[in-house]
């Protein structure tokens, strides 16, 4: 539980920024289906090295080995951080879950009663499994799927007013089933069923049994997990559960296989050929060394809209924290930054001139797709464009003449090259920023599995509707 400010490595980091001036360096990594180029990134091998020495003053590889073998490393919870056990194949409850939810899922596509889902929940319960769905939307469906998370009704009264009750099956996620947002839209469709039955036209995602069979669901028909399943990292628990109604229960299981892909690569590689770990030290470097408080996350791909939204959470719920693994308040160093972003090319016609021309300076992470599902001639557009900002980003262009048409470049970016929009490699993408968000909560010190932030909110707004 180092401060990372007292390691070598930091200093030695600092002193190479005092003087740093932004150069490009060929340097790239493949792992199955992503290819990471860093050539725009301005890493040079020396501030890698270095970068490398923190993780491993850090100790890095000891905070991943507690991760994956269990230990308890959610302090402030007293919980282990198992998520990756989901994809393993190896946990025995998992697999259990699993089973209930293949032979549900297949028999409810074998009967072809129904043909919208509407999915209930919010935060992790919603983002991680809407996000997969919208990714994979190339591929054929086997129904209909309809999100709420908002308490605002007007987002659940929109959503099932072009809905039939009768040919509707409603999806209810909170694990304690006792999430104020979920549970006001769980009982609004509840009424909206009218006199259809509760126990066949609703199911759960949860892990409160008795909550459950209270609001009127089948317990058989509730998809449990479990405490060391944290809410932003449960797409891949029963959570997940829309993506199998979707798409079907063999694209759910090449989701949780192409994670593993990721797990088994994070965990083997040396770091300097270990995608997350270099991933989460470009992002230090720029966090901490060249004080930017920001990144932007560039998906060139339509189907990737929502990456923004999940990544969000995932970062900055993780990693937006000022307290460190020991109870002290953080001082001398910065945490988690800004996530925003969104689709390319739509981007470019909003915040990009910001990120051009603008006083500050961040870092972006490109991600294109290889292979498009839809014609030639719009993917060699879309990709042309990536990669002309990324090079604008690092080249500029001088222009004396009119300073409003001089750039300055030295932008840094990386981009992600995905090698289509399979489930296996979405599977690969979320599993690898999963374990990038991580390496840099270790290096921070800091526990990246609570979320104690979002609790004060909560209790006021219960404190005002009680008043």
């Amino acid at each position: 539980m180092t401060n990372p400010t007292q390691t070598q490595a930091w200093a030695a980091l600092t002193s190479i920024a005092s003087k740093y001036h932004y150069k490009t360096s060929p340097q790239s990594i493949s792992i199955s289906d992503i290819t990471m180029d860093m050539t725009y990134a301005g890493l040079t091998p020396a501030i890698v090295e270095h970068l490398i020495d923190l993780a491993n003053e850090q100790d890095v590889t000891g905070w991943r080995d507690k991760m994956f073998q269990g230990a308890q490393i959610n302090t402030t919870e007293n919980r282990s951080v198992l998520h990756t056990a989901l994809r393993s194949g190896g946990h025995t409850d998992v697999q259990g879950v699993l089973a209930q939810m293949r032979s549900f899922v297949d028999d409810l596509h074998a009967k072809n009663t129904f043909t919208d889902i509407v999915h209930i929940g919010i935060g992790g319960s919603d983002l991680g499994p809407r996000f997969v769905c919208e990714a994979l939307r190339d591929l054929p469906i086997k129904m209909n799927v309809h999100f709420v998370s908002n308490v605002d009704g007007a987002h659940i009264a929109q959503t099932l007013t072009t809905l039939n009750p009768k040919t509707t099956l409603v999806v209810v996620a909170s694990k304690t089933f006792t999430t104020q947002e979920t549970m006001m839209n769980a009982q609004y469709a509840k009424k909206w069923l009218g006199d259809l039955p509760v126990a066949k036209h609703m199911i759960a995602l949860s892990t409160n049994e008795v909550a459950v069979a209270d609001f009127g669901i089948d317990t058989n028909n509730m998809f449990p997990f479990w405490d060391w399943v944290g809410g932003r990292f449960s797409v891949w628990s029963a959570i997940g559960m829309p993506i199998a109604l979707t798409y079907g229960f063999d694209v759910f299981e090449q989701f949780l296989k192409g994670a593993k892909i990721m797990d088994d690569h994070f965990q083997t590689a040396s770091f300097d050929e270990n995608m997350p770990v270099l991933l989460a030290l470009n992002g230090i470097w720029n966090r901490n060394f060249l004080e930017r408080p920001a990144y932007a996350v560039l998906p060139y791909a339509q189907n990737l809209k929502f990456w923004c939204d999940y990544l969000q959470q995932l970062d900055m719920e993780s990693n937006g924290k000022s307290v460190d693994k020991k109870g002290d308040f953080i001082t001398g160093y910065k945490t988690g930054p800004i996530v925003f972003g969104q689709a390319g090319t739509n981007g470019q016609h909003a915040f990009h001139q910001w990120l051009h021309q603008g006083t500050d300076t961040v870092h972006s992470e490109f991600i294109k797709i290889e292979r498009h599902a839809h014609d030639v001639a719009h993917a060699q557009v879309l990709n042309a464009h990536a990669n002309a900002q990324a090079r604008a980003f690092a080249q500029g262009r001088a222009n004396e003449a009119e300073p409003h048409r001089h750039y300055n470049g030295q932008r840094p970016s990386l981009t992600l090259t995905l090698s289509d929009l399979s489930p296996k490699t979405i599977g690969q993408l979320m599993a690898l920023y999963e374990h990038k968000i991580f390496v840099q909560g270790v290096i921070w010190n800091i526990n990246s599995f609570d979320q104690w932030g979002v609790e004060l909110g909560k209790d006021m707004a219960q404190s005002i509707l009680e008043s």
